[in-house]
């Protein structure tokens, strides 16, 4: 043992949303948690900021508040073009909480991991991983600046390009993701831009275009293609300007549109299936473990939802009991998320031709009923593969109110009260 040492229960490398949903289930189980990050906070993280129903329910439930956030932009509808260029407005239910949001990630894992922090998490940042090794009973990890930091478990929230998983040897040789995404801000954005955009464009499938609006007349815009399709040659440079020159964009857009800052572009792992789950004491989550959607490429609800499920498995384990807590987590990961996940890669084979597409937006689009439920699939208010699992159904599966549901209720009965004062003075 160094002299300079520290000890834990659990350890968490990375601070992004798996690594701190994880911390704040362990910390309110009363399990020591120390949170690693190379990153001093808050720092920005490439990524849409969209936020699905599925992701904020998560959110709600580990008490993060959309007013602790400045550009939280609630969504109550979505347009969607066709490959050819048809309008499809998919509007989200009303009055029942919060069904889609925008959210900066500079904004959002600042204040996921001061939720974090408060239930009692450790952070050390700006300190990187180093290595480490495994014993029977514990896990002991090297740091970047020589310190040496003794666990019953390590969780390893840290990215496509673990640093963990390459110390365990248990990576995909050459692996550089799957999708592979471009965004950038942009500033006094036009009228038509105050809508969730997505265009599905021919030579993108299937990938597409996204606007997502912010306060402000701002927007996050960017886009998204599979590196196993002819445009992954292009240079994704002139590509984004090829894109942005498009009329049909740009009208959206706005032509008084200004871009902040540089654009940035960033890999995105959809290979669950095949990354291991576990290493003995160390537990993958995120992006990590290759866990965003593979139709879409959003992450974030599953990052949330892995890191749960992998405190959970911690907790019900034990510190001695690996095999109890490598179990768990593998069944629970399947559970919750790997048939899902299967199911979205088996649809994004089929949005690769622009006649699916087609047809698949036009069935959306039939009537109200069809638009409302394939926004409500779509912004996973569901599991994607609810239909064909039916050990999950469940009465009133596809009419679930939306996150912070009892905010508004608790706001409407206090606005009743104050009417019913009124009305007797």
């Amino acid at each position: 043992m160094t002299e300079n040492y520290l000890s834990t229960d659990v350890i968490i490398v990375g601070a992004g949303p798996a690594g701190c949903a994880a911390a704040i289930d362990l910390c309110r189980n009363g399990i020591d948690v120390i949170i690693l990050d190379k990153a001093t906070f808050p720092r920005d993280k490439c990524c849409g900021d969209g936020l699905t129903t599925d992701a904020l329910r998560i959110l709600d439930e580990l008490g993060l508040r959309p007013e602790s956030i400045a550009n939280w932009n609630a969504v109550t509808d979505a347009i969607i073009y066709s490959p050819k260029g048809e309008r499809t407005v998919l509007p989200l239910p009303e009055g029942k909480g919060q069904f889609a949001a925008i959210a900066p990630r500079i904004e959002l894992d600042h204040q996921i991991l001061e939720l974090a922090i408060a239930e009692g998490a450790k952070l050390l940042c700006p300190l990187g991983f180093s290595n480490l090794e495994q014993f029977e009973d514990f896990v002991r990890v090297e740091t970047t600046d020589g310190t040496d930091i003794f666990a019953r478990y390590v969780i390893a929230a840290d990215g496509m390009w673990s640093s963990v998983r390459k110390a365990t040897n248990d990576g995909i040789e050459g692996y550089r993701g799957d999708w592979h995404a471009f965004r950038q801000y942009f500033a006094n954005t036009g009228p038509n831009a105050q809508h969730l955009t997505v265009w599905f464009e021919p030579d993108l499938l299937p990938g597409y275009v996204w606007l997502f609006p912010l306060p402000g007349q701002r927007a996050n815009v960017g886009f998204g293609i599979l590196r196993d399709r002819d445009h992954r040659l292009k240079d994704m440079g002139r590509l984004w300007k090829d894109i942005l020159a498009r009329p049909h964009l740009r009208e959206i857009l706005g032509n008084e549109a200004i871009p902040e800052g540089t654009h940035k572009a960033w890999p995105i792992p959809t290979r669950m299936a095949e990354l291991k789950a576990t290493s003995d004491r160390v537990l993958f989550v995120g992006d990590a473990i290759g866990i965003a959607d593979p139709m879409t490429g959003e992450g974030i609800a599953q990052a949330l939802q892995s890191g749960r499920l992998a405190a959970a498995a911690l907790t019900k384990a034990g510190p001695f009991d690996v095999s109890k807590a490598e179990s768990q987590y593998r069944l629970s990961l399947d559970k919750a998320l790997a048939r899902d996940h299967k199911f979205a890669g088996q649809l994004q084979s089929l949005l690769t031709s622009s006649m699916a597409t087609e047809l698949a937006i036009k069935a959306a689009n039939m009537n109200a009923w069809t638009r409302r439920n394939f926004a409500r699939w779509l912004f996973e208010d569901y599991p994607r593969a609810l239909v064909i699992t039916p050990d999950r159904w469940s009465f009133g599966a596809l009419s679930n109110d939306g996150a912070y549901q009892s905010n508004e209720r608790e706001m409407t009965a206090e606005d009743n009260e104050l009417l019913f004062i009124g009305e007797n003075k």
